[in-house]
């Protein structure tokens, strides 16, 4: 049994966020086929790769709280690893979007459980986030991801289940969460020391607050696009030309896992802007959206192969015997 234990991967909390990445290619590539008649079984085979993605990790993950409980503790407590945390429910109210179509109950259901653990680990980090002693240091755009992440993807699950007037109440939570969180979070970027090289790769977050967002809000409206969804595609544009010329400067820490941060913003942005031109947009969403589908595409490639080719070299995941205890939070 010691062995065994030796052998497995410390998968960190962070791996949801290749789900998070792959399930928004999908859902891309399934509202591209409505659109452009692309193949479906691009799509469809996304989905389904996100989903095995999706219980390896989980799986992994139950497992280190099971035979490494300590250095699982230390993750849950740790000033920025924790946030990560929250995407385990993330993903898995997006498995129970990508299910929707083959099985409604089944979809439900997964995406009830997703959603549960989502608003449980949300109140518990917020909590402790509210009784104040955090290091300023230690903000950084993984705040996004239990409150703003956990409820836009409320939002859009609920839209694809057929509970929009649900959807549009999480839509204001995660929008009001997004908007008192970038405040902290612009105050430490412009105030105190840079982000180590380690951690810069989490800017790429910066960017899911307003596409997911924008895709949220199309999810639980209807009609033509209309003002409120084209400034959040313009503020997370914004975000991306601001991202693109820092990526030198983020590159310094070498292409892994951390990347993967950027890949769900990317997607729903591609995915908001093929929405708009499906529900009747003719003016710069329709000009942009066959563009950013394309680089989106590209982009999602080579993460993917260089993600492959890091797990197959035995880069990322340290043995449990062979993990140290991050630093917990005070």
């Amino acid at each position: 049994m010691s062995s065994l234990v030796a052998r497995l991967p410390l998968v960190p909390a962070s791996f949801f966020g290749i789900v998070l990445g792959v399930i928004g290619l999908g859902s891309t590539w399934r509202v591209a086929h409505q659109l452009w008649t692309l193949p479906s079984a691009i799509g469809e085979g996304l989905m389904a790769l996100g989903i095995l993605i999706w219980a390896a990790v989980l799986l992994f993950f139950v497992l280190k709280w099971i035979v490494s409980a300590e250095a699982a503790r230390a993750e849950a407590l740790h000033p920025v690893q924790c946030c990560y945390v929250g995407l385990a429910g993330v993903s898995t109210m997006l498995v129970g979007v990508a299910v929707q179509p083959y099985h409604h109950i089944a979809a439900l259901c997964i995406y009830f459980v997703g959603l549960v653990f989502t608003l449980g680990f949300a109140l518990w980090r917020t909590g402790h986030l509210w009784r104040g002693g955090c290091d300023p240091a230690a903000s950084t755009p993984v705040l996004y991801l239990p409150t703003v992440a956990g409820s836009f993807v409320t939002a859009i699950g609920a839209g694809a289940l057929g509970f929009p007037d649900w959807g549009k109440l999480a839509f204001g939570s995660g929008l009001f969460s997004w908007l008192a969180v970038e405040s902290v979070l612009l105050h430490r970027l412009y105030t105190l020391e840079p982000l180590a090289p380690g951690i810069r790769p989490a800017l790429g977050i910066q960017l899911a607050p307003a596409t997911v967002g924008a895709l949220a809000y199309l999810s639980v409206s209807e009609g033509p696009p209309d003002m409120v969804v084209y400034a959040l595609i313009g503020y997370g544009l914004l975000q991306l030309l601001l991202l693109v010329r820092l990526l030198p400067w983020i590159l310094e820490q070498p292409v892994s896992a951390g990347y993967w941060g950027f890949t769900f913003g990317l997607t729903a942005l591609a995915g908001s802007l093929l929405r708009m031109v499906l529900r009747g947009d003719t003016g710069p969403a329709a000009t942009m959206a066959p563009i950013v589908f394309g680089a989106v595409n590209l982009i999602m490639a080579a993460l993917m192969l260089r993600t492959l080719w890091v797990l197959v070299a035995g880069k990322i995941l340290p043995p449990v015997v062979a993990a140290s205890a991050p630093k917990t939070a005070t």
